[in-house]
């Protein structure tokens, strides 16, 4: 408001003083003789001002023409000018509209469309980095997958799109199953930025399906360094990468390394069961059976699995069944109430010939938690009674319609799994298994495991054995006669029975 009343009033005053010099020269009594060619002219003080004006604008317009033909000419010739410059900023506009419109048409999922768009940009703008990365996703969205990976190998030429086109053949690679490529061109792109979040978590996912877990927890590092995960998930998820690799390394026949691992992924996660139990076997051969005993107590507090009673058996191999039981008195006080030290506290009562003690043991749980294991533990208690085999093959065949019981189970998809992975079979899923009961409807996998847990020692050469299904439809017929206390006895007891 201020600055337009300033400029009128400059305004006025320039009009004030135009108008008084005018009226000053008009009543001047000078006046201006020129002579030109011999003839004079007398110009008065009014018309020399108007003449003088006059022969100033026809000189600058003179000078400007000249200067346009000049640069005419220089057009011609192909040098830099206004018009070249003009030109090119209307090619310019023109190219920013075409990638502006070929951007919203990838967006809105119009292949073709964006295509156009992105050539006309191209022929516009003259700068690939921009219009290369329009063409390829336009290509895309196209299903033109050919052009895409065209384009895409194009910028790699460029060091300022050369991640983008290594990203970009990578993800094809990915959706064509080629995961080898991907691979490959994952690690490169790695190089150029390792801080890129899908590119860590490509190469960290292909690492593992690859079984490079040395590698993987490299990634893995690196994502923790750069505080793209708490401390405790990374810990975790280092834990099941090194006993992987631990488990790697022992197939190489490196065992000394290989139970370095294993103590390194157990301290890492105790709650771990696949890495408590290879730390205690790797403790049990190194002769340090308090340090195998504390792992797996430390293991059974926070989850109960009959892995970790194997293990726990492991470290003493020459006891009678009393001694077991008695020895496994610590570990059954952690948890008392869990259905799983139920089970095993009657398993270690039956190899002991204790059947009432072993029926004690399991409680109510042929009422509230019907198993298949809960029913062949029955079985065996019935049987070392001296019960009828009718009775026997009662309990026996009710466990052919009863649940399994917990399994290793996918908390992604659901899948049931015989043994831990670190990867779903099913959906590739990392970490993802948990020992639990099956989700409603999930259907039971036979993996050819024995009836009962082998708890109590392992034979050096085991025979094969039927599936659980199998074993259980066959006592239940009547096909076999089981001696479970034998069964359930240790290996060098039963040698000698």
């Amino acid at each position: 408001m201020i600055w337009s009343f300033v400029k009128v009033a400059i305004f006025l005053v320039l009009v004030v003083v135009l108008t008084l010099v005018a009226a000053h020269l008009a009543d001047s009594a000078e006046a201006l003789r020129i002579v030109v060619f011999g003839t004079e002219y007398t110009l008065g003080p009014l018309t020399a001002a108007i003449a003088a004006i006059v022969i100033f604008g026809v000189i600058w317009g003179a000078i400007r023409a000249i200067g346009l033909l000049v640069a005419a000419g220089r057009f011609l010739l192909g040098d830099t000018t206004a018009i070249n410059r003009y030109l090119d900023r209307r090619a310019e506009r023109k190219g920013y509209e075409a990638l502006a419109q070929g951007m919203l048409a990838v967006a809105s999922g119009e292949g073709k469309l964006a295509l156009s768009e992105a050539a006309k940009a191209e022929r516009y703008l003259k700068q690939p980095h921009l219009t290369n990365l329009l063409a390829a996703q336009a290509a895309e969205v196209a299903g033109d997958t050919g052009k895409a990976a065209e384009v895409y190998k194009r910028l790699l030429s460029d060091e300022r799109t050369r991640f983008v086109g290594i990203r970009g053949l990578m993800r094809q690679k990915l959706a064509e199953g080629d995961t080898a490529t991907a691979l490959a061109l994952a690690q490169k792109a790695y190089a150029l930025k390792p801080s890129q979040t899908e590119v860590q978590d490509t190469l960290l996912k292909l690492r593992t399906e690859a079984g490079d877990w040395k590698g993987a927890r490299e990634v893995l590092n690196d994502k923790r360094y750069q505080g793209q995960l708490p401390k405790d998930v990374h810990q975790r998820r280092d834990a099941v990468m090194a006993l992987q690799e631990a488990k790697g390394v022992l197939a190489e026949g490196a065992t000394i390394e290989a139970r370095e691992e294993a103590i390194a992924a157990n301290k890492a996660s105790p709650d771990l069961i696949p890495a408590a139990v290879m730390a205690a076997d790797a403790y049990t051969a190194e002769g340090k059976a308090k340090n195998a005993a504390r792992v797996i107590l430390k293991a059974w507090e926070a989850q109960p699995h009959p892995d970790l009673a194997a293990a726990f058996a492991r470290i003493v191999a020459d006891e009678t069944p009393a001694e077991r039981l008695k020895r496994f008195g610590k570990l059954l006080s952690l948890r008392p109430d869990h259905d799983e030290s139920k089970l095993l506290e009657a398993e270690l009562a039956i190899a002991a010939e204790d059947f009432p003690g072993a029926r004690r043991a399991l409680g109510d749980l042929a009422t509230r938690h019907p198993t298949q294991r809960v029913m062949a533990l029955m079985a065996a208690i019935e049987r070392g009674e001296g019960a009828d085999d009718a009775v026997v093959r009662g309990w026996l065949a009710r466990a052919l319609s009863a649940p399994r019981g917990p399994q290793w189970c996918c908390d992604k998809c659901q899948n049931i799994q015989s043994d831990w992975t670190p990867v779903c079979n099913n959906c590739g899923g990392f970490d993802t298994l948990s020992w639990r009961e099956p989700a409603a409807g999930s259907q039971p996998v036979t993996n050819g495991a024995e009836m009962l847990p082998l708890i109590v020692g392992t034979p050096a050469t085991p025979e094969p054995q039927p599936s659980r299904e199998e074993a259980i439809r066959a006592a239940a017929d009547g096909n076999c006669d089981i001696d479970w206390a034998a069964e359930l006895r240790p290996p060098e007891q039963k040698s000698g029975k």
